[in-house]
């Protein structure tokens, strides 16, 4: 009888991630030989098209492991390595995972990776010990109901954040300024309250960042949010312009989240703010799972590492690099909008790519810069069904398109690009829909 291949078995994923998969799926197979098995609610079509076999069972159900078990049945044998690949799966997936004896990051404190309020009650038990690290600890507390939020905003002088505790993209966080309205704060939140809610103190830290990983290789990479009622985030920018002790502030924050939340071999992406001074810094929360905004196609255009492929090694037993090679140049995934509120099907707007090199192109020359400094990585749409998108983006699906662009002039400051990038984008997209009345203006 020939010998059977072996089998990565990826647990969830995100939509957004399809072109992820895939590309592990096929590095899998080249490098190892190796079958994808896709665990995921609710398969659909797409999902065959990147892996070899699918077994449906949804990683939030109460009797996921033993569910999928049974699916495997005696092919659970085959299974040579695994991953987890969504948040949503961070702690069910472990857990199956370590069922069938995989090395995998620990299944019983992964629910700090996934749930926010789990994991401030993780941290408060540390706080003494996290203080004296420098990291700042916000006041919290969990919402039930609106007067929940009242007793809340009543102890807070700077104002407070009122978010879902099971969300990702941004969803449903609200600022609520000293004084503002509690309970149309709550009125926005109200969906999400089946998942948990909860407020925490407004951390007065200007700039955000995030810290990256596998394994024990680590880098960090900047954030750029919208300011206002809604912190969306427009930017991420690799690599992040620290000085050695910031860096070693956010390291130092970045590796005391990842062993609350049981993180030794896996990926991470623990969000944290940095004070003004570069000493102390604040979580805003952890994630076992690669960055979103596509953080590590950053990564490999900057540092020239394929940490996607370097996971998939991992869990065949192959040793994570310590360390990224030395940055070639500057990358930013960047979001572009709407110039003002309207319901746009973004499958009627034609060529995307076209309409982001013109907004490369106009970008390069308001900095004058060469038009070959600023190269394409990858666009995408956001999403593609007709749907009301806001001038003020509420949430990551705010948002028309994303572009990952390298930038290779060490002249021009990159936070400079991605501003007028976004500038840019608005009037190319103004231009394309006057000439093709694709949309109407919300009322």
């Amino acid at each position: 009888m020939p010998l059977r291949a072996p089998v990565l078995l990826i647990v969830d994923y995100n939509l957004s991630r399809i072109g992820d998969v895939l590309h592990m799926r096929n590095h899998a197979r080249q490098r190892w030989g190796a079958e994808t098995w896709l665990v995921r609610a609710e398969p659909q079509d797409h999902d065959k098209t990147i892996s070899d076999r699918v077994i449906a069972a949804d990683p939030l159900a109460p009797d996921f492991v033993g569910q999928a078990l049974g699916l495997l049945g005696d092919d659970a044998a085959r299974v040579s390595a695994g991953l987890v690949f969504s948040d949503n799966a961070v702690a069910s997936g472990a857990a199956l995972l370590e069922r069938l004896g995989l090395a995998v990051d620990d299944a019983a404190l992964a629910l700090g990776a996934f749930d926010k309020l789990a994991y401030r009650i993780a941290e408060d038990r540390l706080r003494p010990l996290l203080n004296r690290e420098g990291v700042m600890l916000p006041d919290f507390m969990r919402i039930d109901g609106v007067n929940d939020v009242r007793t809340f905003a009543a102890r807070q002088e700077r104002g407070f954040v009122i978010k879902p505790a099971c969300e990702g993209n941004n969803r449903g966080v609200v600022m609520v300024a000293p004084g503002g309205d509690c309970e149309q704060a709550f009125a926005e939140v109200a969906p999400y309250l089946d998942g948990g809610v909860l407020a925490e103190a407004f951390i007065p830290f200007t700039r955000e960042y995030s810290y990256d990983g596998l394994g024990d290789l680590w880098f960090i990479t900047e954030k750029v949010s919208a300011t206002g009622r809604y912190p969306v985030e427009v930017a991420q920018i690799l690599p992040a312009r620290l000085s050695e002790e910031e860096r070693l502030a956010i390291r130092v924050a970045g590796e005391q989240v990842n062993r609350l939340v049981g993180q030794r071999i896996g990926p991470f992406h623990n969000e944290i703010k940095l004070s003004d001074s570069g000493c102390s810094t604040a979580v805003i929360e952890p994630n076992r799972r690669p960055g979103g905004m596509k953080i590590w196609t950053l990564a490999q255009a900057v540092h020239g590492l394929d940490l996607y492929a370097a996971w998939v090694d991992s869990v065949f037993a192959e040793a994570v690099p310590k360390a990224l090679p030395p940055a070639a140049c500057s990358a930013a995934t960047v979001m572009f909008g709407v110039p003002r509120d309207m319901t746009l099907d973004v499958a009627g707007l034609g060529d995307r790519q076209a309409l982001v090199e013109d907004t490369l192109t106009l970008a390069a020359q308001e900095l004058g810069l060469a038009r070959e400094a600023v190269t394409l990585l990858e666009s995408a749409w956001v999403a593609g069904e007709a749907r009301l998108i806001h001038a003020v983006a509420r949430d990551n699906s705010d948002f028309v398109a994303h572009a990952c662009v390298a930038l290779h002039d060490a002249k021009v400051d990159i936070r400079d690009l991605v501003r007028v990038l976004r500038e840019q984008w608005l009037a190319v997209l103004d231009r394309s829909l006057t000439a093709e009345p694709l949309f109407k203006v919300a009322s």
